[in-house]
Parts: C-alpha cells; sequence; structure tokens
C-alpha cells in the first residue's frame, strides 16, 4: 500500500511517499519552499511520484498535517490534499502537526506529552496527549500554558502525585516538545525538550493507525485545525462569571 503525506503547515514545507509492504518506509520525501503556493504543490508531489516511479493512480490514501500553523500554508496543503482525493478516489486522513509533534518525543505507549508550537503574538499552540491520544488542543497565552502545565494543574499527571507510589514509579514522566528555540527560551521554566520540526514523513506512524481502523475524514466537510479562539469563546467568559450577573446569556441558536 502506498501512501502520500503533505506537510504544508511550517515555515517550510514537505511531502513524501510511504509503502507499507512488506513494512512501512519511506520511498522518498522532498522539501517545499516556505509559503509554496497551490500550483507548485501538485507538480512538486508528480515530479516526487516520478523519481521513484510510482503513478499516482497506486495511491492507498493520502495524509494531510491540517495543522494549526500558517494560515496560507494550512489552506494550500489542505487544498490540494482534498483535489488529490477527489480526482484518485481515495480517502482522506488529516493529522494535527501538535501529534506529529508528541509523537517525536515520545513514540513509547504510556508517555503523556505536552507539545507546544509557536501561535505568534505572544500565544502558543499547546497539545496534551495520553498514550497516543489527544486530551486536549488549544491556543494559550504564556500564562495559560504554565497553569495547563504545571505540577498543581487538573492536566497535569506527574508520577509524584499518584496516591499508589509503585505504580507513580513505573509510569513515564510527563515530557514537555518543543520545535522553535523561541517557544523553549519563552517557557525556560518547563524545561521543554526541542527537537527537530516535524515533516511529513513523521506523520506516518499516526497515519497508519488511522488506516487501519478505516478512521478516514470527509474531504467534503473537513475544516483546517486552525486552533483559534472564536468571537463566542472570547466573549462568553465575562458572561460566564457569576461575579458579573448583570448580562444574562446569550440565547442558544
Amino acid at each position: 500500500m502506498k501512501i502520500l503525506l503533505i506537510d504544508t503547515c511550517g515555515a517550510t514545507g514537505s511531502i513524501a511517499l510511504a509503502e507499507t509492504d512488506p513494512r512501512p518506509s519511506i520511498l522518498a520525501d522532498s522539501s517545499l519552499p516556505g509559503r509554496t503556493a497551490s500550483e507548485r504543490l501538485v507538480p512538486a508531489i508528480k515530479a516526487l511520484a516520478a523519481g521513484v516511479s510510482v503513478s499516482l493512480e497506486s495511491l492507498a490514501a493520502i495524509v494531510v498535517v491540517s495543522g494549526p500553523g500558517s494560515f496560507t500554508g494550512v489552506r494550500i496543503g489542505l487544498s490540494a490534499a482534498k483535489g488529490l482525493c477527489a480526482a484518485l478516489d481515495v480517502p482522506l486522513v488529516a493529522i494535527s502537526r501538535l501529534a506529529v509533534l508528541a509523537h517525536l518525543a515520545a513514540p513509547w505507549p504510556g508517555a503523556r506529552v505536552y507539545a507546544l508550537l509557536d501561535a505568534g503574538r505572544g500565544e502558543f499552540y499547546l497539545g496534551i496527549y495520553a498514550d497516543g491520544a489527544a486530551v486536549r488542543e488549544a491556543m494559550l497565552t504564556r500564562d495559560q500554558v504554565l497553569a495547563a502545565i504545571g505540577p498543581d494543574s487538573p492536566d497535569s499527571a506527574s508520577p509524584s502525585s499518584s496516591r499508589d507510589g509503585e505504580e507513580a514509579n513505573d509510569r513515564p514522566a510527563p515530557i514537555v516538545v518543543a520545535c522553535e528555540p523561541s517557544v523553549a527560551e519563552a517557557l525556560a521554566s518547563l524545561s521543554p525538550r526541542l527537537v527537530a520540526g516535524p515533516g511529513a514523513a513523521d506523520a506516518l506512524p499516526l497515519a497508519l493507525r488511522r488506516i487501519e481502523n478505516h478512521d478516514f475524514d470527509d474531504p467534503a466537510t473537513l475544516d483546517a485545525n486552525y486552533l483559534r479562539r472564536t468571537d463566542a469563546e472570547i466573549f462568553a467568559k465575562p458572561v460566564a462569571d457569576k461575579a458579573s450577573p448583570q448580562k444574562p446569556p446569550a440565547p442558544l441558536r
């Protein structure tokens, strides 16, 4: 089974072709210029496939890293993936960039990982994963990140907080991981592990789990993983505060 992987979320994008038989492996991969335009992405994919004599018609699935990241980059990658799925009649799998980053730091079972990406304007994308499954993904301020990852946070799973000392010692310690030096510096108090930025090929292990379970995304309804706050979330905060009851909540529509 051959799979195409696309990641255009970061400053530098990438594409990769993978084969699963007899075991998962990357046949070829290629870096893309920053902010690669959509009209250049598909030709780059065709050139990559031709270089290893793989026909796009032989693809069994297309995997796209759907964000968070560059607004323009995410849209370009997602649009190309949807178009190819429609043209080739193959299923689509969308993977979070935070999930790929977390897997790079801790591919083993049982680990709890906090993956961080720069969201700009002093904010950060945070993904919390337990044993490979997403617990939460959000865009937060620095103070909110520190509160979410700190030892007193309800999201914290520090071994020392367990009531069973023996089980606590057997549990892997939580890991904080970043791929951007600016993020590591801004959140140095969390002692984040700095790793290389994830690329398209790094999404393969996560994509294979989804493909094996026939857990595909609908290209018609799939949206980018922007992790932006909506107006409802922003303006609902004062309403939810019991200390400010003068403004009743807006009715649900």
